[in-house]
């Protein structure tokens, strides 16, 4: 969590932590390399970054150089704001070990605190993406839930998913802010064993951008995801991760 206190150091004014009026390089760029030695070799995640009007006062820049400066570190995930309390420097990417598991699975396993919030619980006709893959018959209802998933109380993904009630019959019933594949598993009897996905960078759509707290356009890892339980697809879902705080690890052999 955001820490206000236990910066070890702060900026001095060497040369080499210094804004040239003379310089070729523009002074936002500058700044924003100050800016992040200061992220990355001063301080911890967690901290508190100085405020713009001491950054102003410190380099002898204006409003606008800083918050260009500050708002392309956060744009690149070495810094996030905090509405009301300031920007910090960001904690290292949650990774995943490209592997079939729930999030809070993953983030339990790396010492993250996993929470959800339910966006959306609703039986309803899903599209027609959804109903190809889940083997649907057209205009049949399935299970529709959306969630925020975040780790340590900070957004990580947003998901999308729809559910084959034929699989999951009283899913929309159950704790939605714990691990649903668990629950298909144990309650429903058809474990998750296999799934057929795709992953692609994509901008963030307004609405995606405004729950995982980035600007609209910003670089998000998306998902899309067909589960299988046997030879029976269950899920299909839309996932789309902040690029900043989740990274894929997999290993390929020849």
């Amino acid at each position: 969590m955001p820490r206000a206190t236990g910066q070890k150091a702060r900026a001095s004014h060497d040369s080499t932590l210094a804004v040239n009026p003379n310089s070729h390089v523009p002074k936002h760029e500058q700044l924003r390399n100050i800016l992040l030695h200061l992220a990355k070799e001063q301080l911890e995640p967690g901290d508190l970054m100085p405020s713009e009007r001491k950054l102003m006062d410190e380099y002898g820049v204006s409003r606008i150089t800083v918050r260009e400066a500050i708002g392309q570190l956060v744009n690149d995930g070495h810094l996030v704001r905090v509405q009301g309390k300031g920007t910090f420097v960001s904690g290292q990417p949650m990774q995943s070990i490209l592997h079939l598991a729930s999030f809070t699975e993953e983030m339990q396993a790396q010492g993250h605190q996993p929470t959800t919030l339910v966006l959306v619980a609703e039986r309803a006709v899903p599209p027609p993406a959804t109903v190809r893959a889940l083997r649907l018959e057209e205009g049949t209802d399935a299970l529709h839930i959306k969630r925020l998933r975040m780790a340590d109380g900070r957004p990580v993904s947003v998901d999308d998913a729809w559910y084959d009630p034929a699989r999951a019959d009283g899913l929309l019933e159950i704790d939605l802010t714990g691990s649903i594949y668990r629950a298909l598993a144990d309650r429903f009897g058809h474990p998750i064993d296999r799934a057929e996905q795709t992953l692609g960078a994509v901008g963030a759509a307004d609405d995606i951008a405004v729950l995982l707290g980035t600007p609209p356009g910003a670089p998000v890892l998306h998902f899309d995801r067909t589960s299988y339980s046997g030879e029976f697809p269950v899920e299909h879902a839309h996932s789309w991760y902040r690029s900043d705080r989740y990274t894929l690890a997999m290993e390929v052999r020849a």
